[in-house]
């Protein structure tokens, strides 16, 4: 590892003034619970002249819900709170299922919910470093060698999928994230447009802006009926990264389905909706039956690489079970 400056950031305006001090030559970095900045530095993926401390920003690790605005979570919530949150379980039990389930209780103690946003993608090529001195086209390695936990949909200019767990379930509910600029400016980008599909090319894999700082996660009031389920399908039941995980978040009246959201995480290089799955279900009484159509409906699209092609079945298998668990949550 390359040596740093460090420096403990007392404000979010400070934080984005060093941060807009870097150029592509000399990059500077945030850290908020370090947990995947830490891993990209010691492989030499990422080598900063500098990192700026967000932990010591007062303010940032608030938990608020009104009932007109929605849930707003501060960036540096560790997962721990988000997933034992009295208001996050009670009323977006997929979130905190989510987080709950995120890599391990010593990881979820210390990671953020705006890191675990902005981490970079998990694939063994992404994180070695000869891989990003050689260049070449990252498809071309992964279409040939080692895919077995790569994306099965959208996978035509990018195998790589995002590392998030909580993602799935915040596209799920429709969440937005704000995020803190020069001069004091705000913008608030929905969790669908902020996330892109991985690229050893860029420093980032979302539209966050290199003097920016993701301050908060706004999630809106869900619609009176709604119902919701997470599940995380990995090779064992101990820590694992996922095969593949689902939200879902439905809005009934009775046993109808109003509207209906489900987010597939780990099968593309972003969290996907599944809108036919989404439409078949609308307007419908649920049973185990049209689970079952929707999820199939889900999968039809699916493009698996040489060694991914389990994933499909899995997927299925996941979505049908996680739509039955929402309509009896």
């Amino acid at each position: 590892m390359q040596s740093f400056e460090w420096v403990d950031a007392e404000s979010v305006e400070q934080a984005v003034s060093l941060l807009g001090e870097g150029n592509e030559r000399t990059p500077v970095v945030a850290k908020a619970g370090g947990m995947d900045l830490l891993d990209l530095m010691k492989t030499g993926v990422v080598s900063p002249r500098r990192v700026v401390n967000l932990k010591t920003i007062k303010g940032l690790d608030g938990v608020r819900f009104e009932a007109k605005q929605g849930l707003e979570l501060g960036a540096l919530v560790t997962l721990a709170r988000v997933s034992r949150e009295p208001e996050v379980r009670r009323r977006f039990v997929a979130l905190a299922d989510a987080a709950e389930h995120a890599a391990t209780p010593q990881v979820r103690n210390a990671a953020t919910l705006g890191g675990n946003l902005l981490q970079r993608p998990r694939c063994w090529y992404f994180r070695n470093e000869y891989f990003h001195q050689v260049g070449g086209n990252e498809l071309e390695r992964v279409r040939a060698g080692e895919n077995q936990y790569h994306a099965i949909f959208d996978n035509q200019r990018t195998a790589m999928v995002h590392a998030s767990t909580p993602a799935t379930a915040l596209v799920a509910y429709g969440a937005s994230v704000e995020l803190s600029g020069p001069g004091g400016k705000t913008r608030v980008v929905p969790v669908s447009d902020f996330l892109l599909p991985p690229d050893m090319k860029r420093p980032r894999d979302t539209v966050i802006a290199p003097d920016e700082v993701l301050t908060r996660v706004r999630i809106p009031v869900p619609g009176a009926g709604t119902k919701a389920a997470y599940h995380k399908q990995g090779e064992r039941e101990s820590y694992d990264w996922p095969i593949c995980d689902v939200a879902v978040v439905l809005q009934m009246d009775g046993q109808v389905v109003r509207q209906a959201a489900i987010a597939l995480g780990w099968v593309a290089p972003t969290p996907r909706r599944a809108a036919e799955a989404e439409k078949l279900l609308v307007g419908k009484k649920l049973d185990e039956e049209l689970a079952r159509q929707a999820a199939k409906a889900a999968v039809s699209g699916a493009t698996p690489l040489s060694k991914n092609a389990y994933k499909v079945p899995i997927l299925e298998a996941v979505i049908r079970r996680t739509v039955v668990a929402a309509s009896k949550a």
